[in-house]
């Protein structure tokens, strides 16, 4: 049995050392601790008890889940309790591993964006222009169908209904493979910011594939290409000057995001300046729209995760039972991370 597989099976199913050990005759905390650090063993028989009580086939332990999650992306995170992120991202190095393990019978789409390392000089602004143009959007056009272009261009697109104080989070399988996860309980317009948010870390800090930056430096710069890449400067910046509130709701449906979005733009951009914003914000709150804006705007679907599950079952005729093996993964993780009509949730 793999120490950190056990680690990963306890505390995916939210049992302490203490719980999990007072729940298998034989097992003390101690020994239990002493395992998932790597120092003890233990017996076959507790082993063979413990398996059972989880609920993991008796492969899974000995398989390895890697996907380090570096870029995810919360709000007010020091108010959300340590269980509630560790359940999240456990659920999301899940999806990494079953991306990784449909890779040795499926292809996924070639990633064919292009990473430009802002530890090289290359600004956020830049990167996301050059990459507009290697999605063949022209210069005014909005990113319409942005979860079919990202898509299409090799990340793979998760949505999950998570906890509220979750945006997205994007990282790169252990088998290489560009994932974003997008909470699917926003507007679709915070959704699409998200996904080119999220798109942003993937380009700009690379590094071998591996994250660098200081953490507020790169949300500031994942932001800045997220902007550019809705919402190019040479193209929006004329609309935003001698803004109106009433302006808002039109530039919201053509650019499909959000009229914050646009708000801070429009000062991002000196189109308006910092007096001017803080009244725009105030007039929104005013009217409500600061915790609902008016109107929603287009969103298309993820499809790639979905048709890769269409295509084992469907094509290949893989059963319930036969992916639970194919995976080693218990069969309920495995109809909550495939039920698409009812996306896994993640709520406290």
């Amino acid at each position: 049995m793999n120490n950190r597989q056990l680690t990963f099976a306890r505390e995916f199913r939210g049992f302490s050392q203490t719980e999990l050990a007072n729940s298998i005759a034989g097992l003390s905390q101690s020994n239990l601790s002493k395992f998932e650090k790597g120092l003890d063993s233990l017996s076959e028989n507790t082993q063979s008890k413990i398996i059972e009580f989880l609920g993991f086939p008796t492969e899974f332990f000995e398989r390895k889940i890697g996907n380090t999650i570096e870029n995810a992306n919360y709000r007010k995170k020091a108010t959300i309790s340590k269980a509630v992120v560790q359940e999240f991202e456990y659920k999301c190095r899940l999806i990494g591993y079953i991306v990784d393990q449909m890779s040795e019978d499926i292809d996924w789409p070639p990633f064919t964006f292009a990473p430009l390392n802002v530890e090289e000089g290359f600004s956020p602004s830049y990167v996301a222009n050059y990459n507009r143009k290697l999605c063949k959007l022209s210069a005014d056009a909005p990113v319409k169908d942005i979860i079919t272009i990202v898509e299409g261009k090799g990340v793979i697109v998760y949505e999950l209904d998570a906890y509220e104080k979750f945006d997205g989070v994007s990282f790169i399988t252990d088998n290489g493979f560009p994932i974003i996860i997008v909470n699917n309980t926003f507007s679709n317009d915070r959704k699409r910011f998200t996904i080119a948010h999220e798109l942003g870390h993937l380009l700009l800090h690379n590094d071998s594939n591996f994250p660098v930056s200081a953490y507020r430096q790169k949300e500031k710069e994942a932001n800045e290409f997220a902007s550019e890449f809705l919402m190019p400067e040479n193209e929006i910046k004329h609309s935003l000057r001698g803004l109106r509130l009433n302006d808002l709701g039109v530039l919201k449906q053509h650019w499909l995001t959000s009229m914050a979005s646009l708000l801070r733009r429009a000062k991002d951009l000196n189109c308006i300046d910092e007096n001017r914003y803080k009244y725009f914000l105030i007039e929104m709150s005013r009217l409500g729209y600061s915790k609902k804006e008016p109107s929603n705007v287009f969103i298309d679907e993820p499809k790639c995760f979905k048709s890769a599950y269409k295509l084992f079952t469907n094509e290949l005729n893989y059963s319930n039972q036969e992916l639970s093996k194919y995976f080693a993964l218990p069969e309920d993780v495995l109809d909550e991370i495939f039920a698409f009509d009812k996306k896994l949730r993640v709520i406290r």
